[in-house]
């Protein structure tokens, strides 16, 4: 099987889960301290998957440890289809999320100009959050990707 970057128990792969797991609790934390969140359903969509984000990537980085500690090989037919299902599920909960929230953000401050008019509303937090989403599944999607040419080199 092929060493590629951010193959899992690999260094590479570790930033990678890092990477993803920090972001997208990065995206939960800003999101949740934004008061007027829970109104949008977009914004707890973004919550729950970045929440399955951290859980699927929190997961893969403590097998990545672990795989790094004990010198063990994480390169096996099973294992690979495993993270890649995860994977592909997990970025593809993620991208719509992000856009959807993205969506409704551009629907507050250009289309109706909710952000100006409301004061109680943190729009400026919406926004950070949502980068902080998009960061996550750009990783992820780097994670996919890896995932995909080593299945496909099995």
């Amino acid at each position: 099987m092929k060493e590629l970057f951010g193959s899992p128990g690999k260094k590479s792969g570790l930033i990678l889960r890092t990477g993803q797991c920090v972001f997208a609790a990065a995206s939960i934390g800003v999101m949740t301290s934004a008061s007027g969140f829970s109104t949008t359903t977009a914004f707890c969509y973004l919550i729950a998957s970045m929440g399955l984000q951290v859980l699927w990537s929190f997961g893969l980085l403590c097998l990545d440890i672990h795989a790094l500690r004990f010198n063990r090989d994480l390169h096996t037919n099973i294992i690979v289809s495993l993270f890649v299902v995860g994977d592909w599920v997990t970025s593809t909960l993620s991208l719509a999320a992000a856009s959807s929230s993205a969506g409704v953000m551009v629907l507050f401050t250009r289309d109706t100009n909710i952000c100006m008019v409301d004061t109680n509303l943190s729009c400026d937090l919406f926004q950070i959050s949502i980068a902080f989403a998009f960061a996550s599944w750009f990783l992820l999607a780097i994670s996919s990707y890896v995932m995909f040419w080593l299945v496909a080199s099995i």
